[in-house]
């Protein structure tokens, strides 16, 4: 007797048997829309390197927010370039700092838009490392090390700051060791134990963020930053990370970037049980536009398809430049 062959193409045979046992669905809900916010008055300003996404000043920022509030996306990530920079990043702890004063703004404007201040100094450092640099000069050359626990101090005052501002969650991307003991203690002790930390626990020191670099204004001086984000070919050491995180009282766990990084998503989703966040960053989403604007791609498949790729892979939360155009079509416009 032969052995019967399934008839898998049952469950395929319309599109409400389609959706019916469609087992991953994404959501607006699941999306964090990022927003760069720069000094100045009057900006509105395309960042060339990446089409539909811009820089805003304080009095433009509104129409902006006013826009993701009506697609009911749930979250803003906040990048902040700011109109001085030196060797400390003294401006990403400035109490009136950009990031500070655009999360009062914005909680004025929407008290229930959660505010996710990304906690990094590489915008408001003047050589564009993630923290305090020692730096020498050998044959006319800058070489820098970055100081580790020196940097902890900082990134910590970065925090109370920005939770001060009213930010919701504190995302701290900086990959120095101990900085979520260190920021979580420093919230604590201010008074801050109830804001959350979406911890960058996995960041490999990657080609996709070049855009971003652009965006922020935080391209390295010198040398790079293979000393503290992670080395591309591993995946055993995003456990370790990931795992110190945890134990150091991470409350959200977040792989950056995602579209290269799939298998890392679902070996952090496997091992733990902490909300899982995936940046699908700048260089991805520059690809989809880039080949969407040769006509090569359908960039609503595309992007579609990508996003809920994430999501079966095991992300919970997605922070992604795709956000307001995701919307848009999840509801068919």
């Amino acid at each position: 007797m032969s052995f019967p062959f399934m008839r898998h193409r049952r469950l395929r045979s319309s599109a409400g048997i389609r959706g019916m046992v469609r087992e991953t669905v994404l959501n607006p809900l699941d999306l964090i829309q990022p927003i760069f916010v720069t000094y100045g008055t009057g900006i509105k300003r395309e960042i060339g390197s990446m089409p539909g996404v811009y820089h805003f000043s304080l009095d433009t920022l509104k129409e902006e927010v006013d826009e993701i509030v009506s697609l009911g996306i749930p979250a803003v990530l906040l990048f902040g370039i700011p109109e001085t920079k030196d060797a400390v990043g003294s401006s990403g702890f400035d109490e009136h700092g950009i990031v500070q004063e655009a999360t009062r703004l914005i909680k004025q404007w929407y008290p229930d838009l959660l505010v996710v201040a990304d906690t990094c100094l590489c915008e408001f450092t003047d050589h564009g490392h993630c923290g305090m640099v020692h730096t020498h000069t050998v044959d006319g050359v800058v070489h820098g090390d970055v100081m580790n626990d020196a940097s902890l101090e900082l990134l910590t005052r970065t925090a109370v700051s920005q939770a001060k501002a009213g930010a919701d969650i504190i995302a701290p991307s900086n990959m120095m060791d101990g900085f979520v003991q260190a920021i979580r203690a420093g919230l604590d002790e201010a008074g801050f134990e109830h804001v959350p930390i979406m911890s960058y626990s996995v960041k490999y020191a990657s080609a996709f963020y070049g855009p971003f670099r652009e965006a922020a204004d935080s391209a390295p001086q010198f040398g790079d930053r293979k000393t503290y984000q992670m080395d591309p070919a591993n995946v055993r050491e995003a456990i370790r990370e990931a795992e110190s995180d945890v134990l150091e009282g991470a409350d959200m766990l977040m792989v950056k970037p995602a579209l290269a990084y799939m298998d890392v998503i679902r070996v952090i989703r496997d091992q733990f049980a902490l909300p899982l966040v995936a940046y699908n960053v700048s260089g991805e989403y520059s690809m989809v536009k880039a080949a969407a604007q040769q006509g090569w791609i359908n960039e609503k498949a595309i992007v579609l398809e990508l996003l809920t790729g994430l999501k079966r892979a095991g992300a919970d939360t997605i922070i992604t430049y795709h956000a307001k155009d995701a919307v848009r079509w999840l509801r068919g416009e």
